[in-house]
């Protein structure tokens, strides 16, 4: 009985990487179809929703893949070393602009926040409410951004964020805390939840329906 051949597609990211460090052109493909659209996304949110700043920031990122490649350690997940080294390459890019990028909203955080238990009336202005968040967001420092953007837009595990940021699982947990905490006092009156005299029980339970995160 013959076997079937073995594709490239049939490899794991971490099979794939001493191949690409051998020069396989191939093995670099599959990485780069897999991985490409996601990081292009994820630059493009952390880096002001700039196009090319997101277009040129990929194919550096990947360029990186293929020179520091031998510096990859087989037994950590890949996702988790390109993830590091894209954001040691936004963290860098912060400082050189000695500015903060502006930060646009998740498309999918809406739903995060119905998931959560926070929902928005119909009758909300979506405009407004999109704003308060955007100047919440710009409020965050790059850690905590950073933390929720691959929480709530990569929708990445915590454990991976930790494994990702180098930090223990209970310090991620700590700065979505933080940031949800933050989001939720900015944007308690769009909670119908939450009454305008809020007593101090209310403001617990609206940041509380911001902490549910997946193991």
């Amino acid at each position: 009985m013959f076997k079937l051949r073995k594709t490239y597609k049939d490899y794991t990211d971490e099979a794939l990487m001493p191949l690409v460090v051998k020069g396989n052109e191939k093995a670099f493909d599959e990485l780069y179809q897999r991985y490409s659209g996601k990081m292009h996304y994820y630059f493009f949110r952390m880096l002001g929703q700039d196009q090319d700043r997101a277009d040129d920031f990929t194919q550096d990122l990947f360029m990186r893949v293929i020179e520091k490649g031998a510096y990859f350690d087989p037994k950590q997940r890949f996702s988790t070393w390109l993830y590091a080294v894209a954001g040691n390459m936004c963290k860098n890019e912060y400082r050189r602009m000695e500015r903060r990028p502006e930060q646009a909203l998740p498309e999918n955080f809406e739903i995060a926040m119905q998931r959560d238990g926070m929902y928005l009336d119909s009758a909300t202005d979506q405009a407004l409410f999109r704003q308060q968040l955007h100047k919440a967001l710009e409020d965050l420092d790059f850690t905590h951004r950073q933390c929720f953007i691959l929480r709530y837009q990569q929708d990445l595990a915590i454990r991976e964020i930790s494994e990702i940021l180098g930090c223990p699982e209970g310090t991620v947990k700590s700065r979505l805390y933080y940031t949800l905490r933050k989001l939720a006092t900015a944007l308690h009156i769009f909670n119908p939840k939450v009454s305008k005299k809020k007593t101090r029980s209310d403001k617990t339970s609206t940041i509380e329906a911001f902490q549910s995160t997946k193991e």
